[in-house]
């Protein structure tokens, strides 16, 4: 049995989806903090269970049965994050899951700038030493992500931001679909992956570009030190980690952290990845 973590979430979801569309809904299960927010996977067919990695108990009844056990990487830093992902990680090899298929990133590393980056690499070293053998996903920056900086820049016509660099904005819905044909097909990848990325990385000078010519809006491109940007968020009421977590973003796309394209994607899907150009705008 196939079991997805984080399945009412964006990426969880997409992946279930696609795990449909390839396997009999018999064989998928999904933990979920919150069963009533998949109750239609239920209809469908899908075995639905409440599991928390925040309460390892209730996660053996949610891998139980598994071969194949998808972790969605928690939306947590940190110590926190790394926590929940052994938590899981050990869960999935007391169930006796065969392999585990886990969400990371494409800047994961120790030294990075951008908060999320450590926890993956130390969450990649714990699937190392498992002994169960793994698959770390390095999924390109969610290209969702790309349209949240760009915001509302489309009404006041200017994208103020910090300086940055490329970044390989890649859709959740490939990224999803290489998720389950990883988890489908075994002998497509092991271990660390390359990084999953779309064809291009683009800095946020390309995003406004992309941003006017579909919206028929003119956004110029405008560079305010780091300084400034934090006084602006946190006088919009954005809470201050969420705006050091956006400065280290910056900071870490203008070290190039994100700017690697890599064709490994291209090649499970059998297809050219979506492009910043291919999702909505409006």
């Amino acid at each position: 049995m196939f079991i997805v973590t984080g399945a009412s979430g964006t990426l969880g979801s997409l992946v279930v989806d696609q795990l449909l569309a390839r396997v009999p809904a018999e064989r998928i299960g999904v933990s979920v903090r919150d069963p009533d927010k998949v109750r239609a996977l239920a209809h469908r067919g899908v075995r639905v269970r409440h599991g928390d990695f925040d309460e390892p108990s209730t996660l053996a009844d949610a891998f139980a049965g598994a071969t194949d056990v998808l972790i969605i990487s928690a939306a947590a830093v940190g110590e926190l994050a790394v926590r929940r992902h052994a938590t899981a990680i050990e869960a999935a090899k007391t169930a006796g899951a065969r392999r585990i298929v886990y969400t990371s990133h494409m800047g994961a590393g120790l030294d990075s700038a951008f908060a999320p980056m450590p926890a993956h690499a130390r969450t990649e070293a714990l699937l190392g030493a498992s002994g169960v053998p793994f698959v770390a996903l390095r999924n390109g920056f969610y290209a969702a992500s790309g349209r949240m900086v760009v915001g509302s820049a489309a009404e006041t016509s200017e994208l103020a931001a910090p300086a940055d660099g490329p970044v390989s904005w890649t859709a959740h819905a490939d990224l999803a679909e290489a998720a389950a044909i990883v988890l489908t097909e075994p002998e497509r990848l092991t271990g660390v992956t390359p990084p999953l990325t779309a064809g291009a990385a683009l800095d946020l000078a390309d995003l406004a570009r992309i941003a006017s010519e579909r919206t028929g809006r003119p956004i110029r491109r405008v560079v305010v030190d780091d300084v400034t940007y934090r006084e602006r968020m946190l006088a919009l009421q954005l809470p201050a980690p969420r705006v050091e977590l956006l400065l280290g973003m910056f900071r870490a796309s203008r070290a190039g952290e994100f700017a690697a394209v890599d064709p490994t994607l291209a090649r499970l899907l059998g297809r050219a990845p979506r492009t910043m150009h291919d999702l909505a705008w409006a």
